[in-house]
């Protein structure tokens, strides 16, 4: 469990920002032209010319210095960052990155650009495969917001639900499943619903794409949907998924960051939204075309044909003319970006706690800040666009949902009368008690209806109340040992010198965080046998010193668990809901708190 993790995506996210003036975080390159100024205020462009634009910012040495500042002494909070040297088997070929050495490479290290530095940056902090700490730079990477803005054809332009975006979003019209035959083997295709997503979604650019089709092929996008992908730029297709769970990060499971390369779905807050994975949609501009050699549905003869990727402008940035326009719309410091007084009376503290910047890049319902500060959270951080596109008709359940579906949750009776589903989107909800009651609703009645067997889908579940999740787990399977009042959820916190200091202080004067709402106040913990501290105990001692990967490292004493019974707002039911041995989980492993269900 990674209470303290968000210490660091934090500064990781933000540490870019720490600037209050646009100049100060770059400098333009040579005068001849704006490269910028080709782009600024049209919706659709080419990659190309969105790198001119990103690369035409040189590095200010005096702010690199600062962010690799910042990001070294996040590492103090980190608590795998000793860890990631080398990870334990099965994940030992996986994660082998020395995030010190590797920052100190940077500093060194002399780019041509400020864009290739934050590329770098990015990449070797997304070589630790942790979803809670990647590094992005709002002059490129927006983030997300609560709601949808861009108008759409045929979807409805005030759909709310996670949407992240970029400064420019790289799109193909030709999204790519893993899709399995009757005799079990599985193989490449462009997405039988590609033309349909891509037509609904981009119809304002669809006609670029067609008339790029050579040949007969020209105009004739669609007949390109459900055809196996033989090659990608001439080689085997999975080259090219391999090559992507190498910049993806996120996850340490090799398969899952495979997965990330195809499209998928997830049910948002009030829709069902359809992925379009890192093949189709890239968060940066980084490549202009794809070379495709494909075979047709009913064909026997390979066609091959290059189609050009399209970067348009994120619904969610900051409209921009020039590079000067750009830099002060979208680079520049907001409020919340240093950090907030939570305690303070002033009113520009409180609207930074409001607009947390970090808040946009987590994977789950936008939060108020009481509940975010008040609940244990463990949620995914991603730097790649989540998708606002919403699932295509075909692909959404056919079946009513039962009385408990709210938001995020959804829950379907299949036709045959004994199998429930649970579609999960995220542990998050914007009513902390609302989410615990729905699941439990949601669960009896499917079992009243007569179900008693039950399908958990938590397909790209961001994560987010921990609480939730092992209520979930507590609900379904009943009062046992592996439940009560544990489920899995010991855990330790990192205790280095700088996390000692600040629990000294909360010691000596607990008024600092009235509210609770810091991780070090120790009236937020229990010690192994679940007794909660008292807000004159210091939690971290006696420090436990530990030798990772030949380094030493300092945590706390083993701590119980947070969820029972203070985190659960209902008393659960007495017995189980369903036999563990019915229960199936499916997911393509981008699931966060998922493992405390296991």
């Amino acid at each position: 469990m990674t209470i303290l993790s968000h210490f660091i995506v934090a500064a990781f996210a933000l540490a870019a920002t720490v600037q209050g003036a646009p100049q100060e975080l770059g400098q333009p390159g040579p005068p001849s032209s704006d490269p910028c100024a080709r782009i600024g205020g049209k919706k659709w462009v080419a990659p190309s010319e969105v790198r001119a634009c990103y690369t035409s910012m040189r590095v200010n040495e005096t702010v690199k210095n600062n962010i690799l500042e910042v990001v070294n002494k996040t590492l103090n909070f980190h608590t795998s960052t000793n860890y990631q040297i080398r990870a334990p088997q099965p994940f030992s070929l996986d994660v082998r990155v020395n995030l010190p050495t590797e920052l100190e490479r940077i500093k060194r290290q002399f780019y041509r650009s400020e864009y290739d530095f934050h590329v770098d940056l990015s990449r070797t902090l997304k070589r630790t495969n942790d979803g809670h700490a990647p590094w992005t730079f709002a002059c490129y990477v927006r983030g997300i917001s609560s709601h949808g803005v861009h108008t759409r054809v045929t979807h409805d332009s005030t759909n709310s639900g996670l949407y992240h975006t970029a400064l420019f979003v790289n799109y193909v019209p030709t999204p790519l499943s893993l899709l399995t035959s009757p005799d079990g083997t599985q193989n490449v295709h462009i997405s039988p619903e590609a033309f349909n997503v891509s037509s609904a979604e981009f119809p304002d650019q669809i006609d670029v794409w067609q008339n790029a089709l050579p040949g007969p092929l020209k105009g004739q996008l669609e007949t390109l949907s459900g055809s196996r992908v033989l090659l990608i730029n001439g080689r085997d297709p999975f080259d090219a998924v391999n090559a992507n769970t190498l910049i993806t990060g996120s996850y340490q499971a090799f398969g899952t960051r495979q997965n990330t390369f195809f499209s998928s779905y997830q049910r948002g807050n009030e829709s069902w939204n359809y992925i379009m994975g890192n093949f189709a949609q890239q968060a940066l501009p980084l490549s202009d075309t794809v070379r495709l050699t494909i075979l047709r549905s009913n064909r026997t003869r390979p066609e091959t044909f290059v189609l050009p990727y399209r970067s348009r402008f994120g619904s969610q940035a900051k409209p921009f003319t020039d590079t000067a326009s750009w830099r002060a719309n979208n680079c520049v410091a907001q409020p919340g970006t240093n950090g907030v007084d939570r305690n303070s009376n002033d009113p520009a503290s409180r609207m930074a706690a409001v607009e947390d910047p970090m808040a946009r890049y987590q994977q789950q319902p936008t939060l108020p800040p009481q509940l975010a500060g008040k609940y244990p959270l463990n949620v995914f951080v991603d730097s790649s666009p989540l998708s606002n596109v919403l699932l295509p008709e075909e692909l959404k359940p056919s079946l009513s949902p039962v009385n408990g579906s709210r938001s995020v949750s959804q829950f379907y009776l299949l036709e045959d009368g004994t199998t429930g589903v649970l579609a999960l989107g995220s542990f998050s909800d914007t009513d902390y008690n609302e989410l615990h009651r729905g699941l439990l609703v949601g669960l009896l009645n499917l079992k009243s209806l007569g179900a008693t067997r039950l399908i958990v889908d938590v397909s790209n579940n961001g994560g987010g109340y921990i609480c939730a999740a092992h209520w979930l787990h507590r609900i379904i399977v009943g009062p046992k040992s592996t439940t009560e009042p544990q489920a899995g959820l010991d855990t330790k916190a990192r205790a280095g010198p700088l996390a000692r200091s600040i629990v000294d202080e909360l010691v000596k004067n607990p008024k600092l965080d009235p509210d609770r709402f810091l991780n070090y106040n120790p009236v937020n913990w229990r010690d192994a046998n679940n007794v909660p501290f008292n807000a004159s105990t210091n939690w971290l001692q006696p420090v436990v010193s530990i030798t990772i990967n030949r380094r030493q490292d300092a945590f706390s004493p083993r701590l119980g668990q947070e969820c029972q019974p203070d985190g659960f707002p209902y008393a659960p039911p007495t017995q189980a809901l369903f036999d563990p041995k019915q229960v199936v989980i499916v997911s393509n492993g981008r699931s966060v708190v998922i493992l405390d269900l296991v």
